[in-house]
């Protein structure tokens, strides 16, 4: 697959509380990077990084999207939801720290390692978040020659 200064855009919906499809995005996005003979570690890197935002939109917001963008040496991954927001980002990025519900825990999910995961696998990471708003993350991958 050829590329030029454009990227391969997708956009994924995911819907709150919708366990059921929880990471259908993310093995998409895995799939697609295979097909296209990227380096398995970053493929790796990927799924966890966009999996464990795909949870987080799930248990924490009232869903969003996330728009992905592949270039040649790398994916942009933007996940804006409309959940409440974060009130205290630097509390939220500890690991172990979760807002989780006891049925969410219950479930497996909502050990407080998705924001740490998603930071930890990215080789570029950046929260915004507004209380009463929203929140959107930015990670990016670079790619290895395969």
């Amino acid at each position: 697959m050829s590329f030029s200064n454009d990227s391969l855009h997708f956009q994924y919906v995911v819907s709150k509380d919708d366990f059921t499809h929880a990471g259908s995005a993310s093995s998409d996005v895995k799939n697609k990077l295979k097909k296209m003979n990227v380096d398995a570690a970053a493929v790796r890197k990927v799924s966890i990084a966009m999996y464990e935002g795909e949870i987080n939109m799930i248990i924490h917001a009232y869903g969003g999207t996330i728009d992905v963008d592949i270039y040649e040496d790398r994916i942009v991954m933007c996940l804006k939801d409309t959940g409440p927001g974060i009130a205290n980002i630097e509390e939220a990025m500890q690991e172990g720290f979760s807002t989780a519900p006891a049925d969410v825990i219950n479930l497996g999910f909502g050990a407080g390692m998705g924001l740490p995961n998603m930071r930890s696998n990215s080789d570029e990471f950046n929260i915004e978040s507004e209380v009463g708003v929203g929140t959107t993350v930015t990670m990016t991958i670079y790619f290895n020659p395969a």
